[in-house]
C-alpha cells in the first residue's frame, strides 16, 4: 500500500508542479472593441430548442458591434425553434430549414455547414442555441484574435449550476476537461495539445478552409477538439475561461449529466478498452486512493494519502469560486469522481452494445479514427 501511496503522491507532484497550471480559470476578455472591425457571420445550429432560442438570438441581435449577421440553421425542429426564430423579424438574422443529414455527419456539423455555406464573412462565430451572451461579447472575441492574429478563440461559457445535480458534477465537468486540456498548453503555439469548447468558437473562414471546411470534422462527436487540432497544425489558437457568455442548458438530475456524460466518454478514449482501463486505474489512484488512506491509512502512506487528498481540494476550489459554490463541495470530490468513472465505463458499454451515442433523438455510432 506504501508504494501505490508513493506513486500517487508523485502523481500529484506532476500534476501541480509540470502539468500547466491547469486548474487555473484566469480571467475572462476584456470587453473591449477592435480598431478596426471586421464582419463577422454568427452561426447557430438548432434543433428543438424552443426553450432558450428566443433569449439566444435576442443576446446576438443586442451585441455592440458594428458589423454583424446571424444564420441559424433549424435542423429537423419539432416544437417550433424556427417559427420563433422567424418571429425577429430583424433583417441581420436569417433563418434557414436544414437540409436532411447525409450519412457520415453528425447533425450539428451538418446544420453549422449549411450555415457557413451562406456566410458571407472572414470572422465566423460558431455558437449553440443555448448560450446567450453579453452585449461586448462578439467585440471581446474578435478583438483578441486580431490583436494577436489566432486563427480561433475559443471561450469556455459559464455553466448552470442551480440544480442539485448541477452544483455537485457540473465545476467537476469544467475542471476534468481542464486537466485533460491545459489551456497554458492550448495557448502555448510550440506544444501539441489543443482544444476549444464549442459553444463559442470564433474563427477565421481562411483557416476554416485551409483545414478543408467543417467537412473535415463532418463525423466527430467531440467536435470542437477536432477543430482545433487541426486549425493549430498550421496557426495559433487560444481558449479561456468566458465572463461574457452563460448557458441556459438545464441538467436537473444525475441521469442528464450521465447521459452527457457518456455521450462522448468512450470516443474521448478513441473506443480502446485499453485506455478505458488505464483511465480508470489512473483516476483511482489520483481521487480515491488519497483520501482512502487519509482516513484508514498507517504511517507513511497515511501522510502521502494527506498530501494528495490535500492537493486536490486545493487545486479544485478555482473551478468551485467561479461556480459561485461552498468551497466545502471539495470534500466530495471522490465520490463525484467515482460517478465520472461509472458513466465512462457506462460509456463504453453502450458502445459495445451497439447503442453508441444519443443527442437530439439522433443516434450515433462514431468509430475511433
Amino acid at each position: 500500500m506504501t508504494l501505490l501511496a508513493m506513486l500517487a503522491a508523485l502523481v500529484w507532484v506532476y500534476l501541480l508542479a509540470f502539468h500547466g497550471r491547469f486548474w487555473r480559470v484566469g480571467p475572462g476578455l476584456p470587453p473591449v472593441r477592435p480598431v478596426d472591425p471586421p464582419r463577422v457571420a454568427v452561426i447557430v445550429p438548432a434543433r428543438d430548442e424552443a426553450t432558450v432560442i428566443g433569449a439566444s438570438l435576442a443576446s446576438l441581435l443586442a451585441q455592440d458591434y458594428p458589423r454583424f449577421s446571424v444564420v441559424l440553421v433549424d435542423d429537423g425542429s419539432t416544437d417550433g425553434t424556427g417559427t420563433i426564430a422567424r418571429g425577429f423579424a430583424d433583417p441581420r438574422l436569417s433563418v434557414f430549414a436544414g437540409a436532411p443529414k447525409p450519412a457520415g455527419w453528425s447533425g450539428k456539423l451538418w446544420a453549422v455547414a449549411q450555415g457557413v455555406a451562406v456566410a458571407d464573412a472572414p470572422f465566423l462565430l460558431l455558437t449553440d442555441a443555448d448560450i446567450v451572451h453579453e452585449p461586448g461579447h462578439l467585440a471581446a472575441l474578435v478583438a483578441k484574435a486580431e490583436a494577436e492574429r489566432l486563427d480561433l478563440v475559443s471561450e469556455m461559457v459559464q455553466l448552470r449550476c442551480q440544480s442539485l445535480a448541477e452544483r455537485a458534477l457540473v465545476p467537476a465537468f469544467v475542471f476534468f476537461f481542464q486537466m485533460l486540456y491545459p489551456f497554458a498548453r492550448v495557448n502555448d503555439p510550440l506544444a501539441a495539445t489543443a482544444a476549444a469548447a464549442g459553444g463559442s468558437i470564433l474563427i477565421r473562414r481562411a483557416a476554416l478552409e485551409r483545414i478543408g471546411g467543417i467537412a473535415a470534422l463532418r463525423g466527430a462527436l467531440i467536435d470542437d477538439v477536432t477543430l482545433a487540432r487541426l486549425v493549430k497544425r498550421g496557426g495559433r489558437i487560444w481558449l479561456g475561461h468566458s465572463g461574457l457568455a452563460l448557458s441556459l442548458r438545464p441538467y436537473p438530475s444525475f441521469g442528464d449529466i450521465w447521459r452527457m456524460i457518456a455521450r462522448t466518454a468512450f470516443v474521448q478514449l478513441r473506443h480502446s478498452w485499453m485506455l478505458l482501463a488505464l483511465a480508470t486505474l489512473a483516476m483511482a489512484l489520483v481521487w480515491l486512493l488519497p483520501p482512502i488512506l487519509g482516513v484508514f491509512g498507517h504511517g507513511v502512506a497515511r501522510l502521502l494519502g494527506l498530501f494528495g487528498w490535500i492537493a486536490a481540494i486545493s487545486v479544485y476550489q478555482p473551478s468551485l469560486r467561479r461556480c459561485a459554490l461552498s468551497p466545502l463541495w471539495a470534500l466530495a470530490l471522490p465520490l463525484i469522481a467515482a460517478f465520472y468513472m461509472a458513466a465512462t465505463i457506462g460509456s463504453a458499454l453502450d458502445f459495445a452494445r451497439g447503442k453508441g451515442a444519443v443527442w437530439k433523438s439522433r443516434a450515433y455510432r462514431e468509430r475511433a479514427a
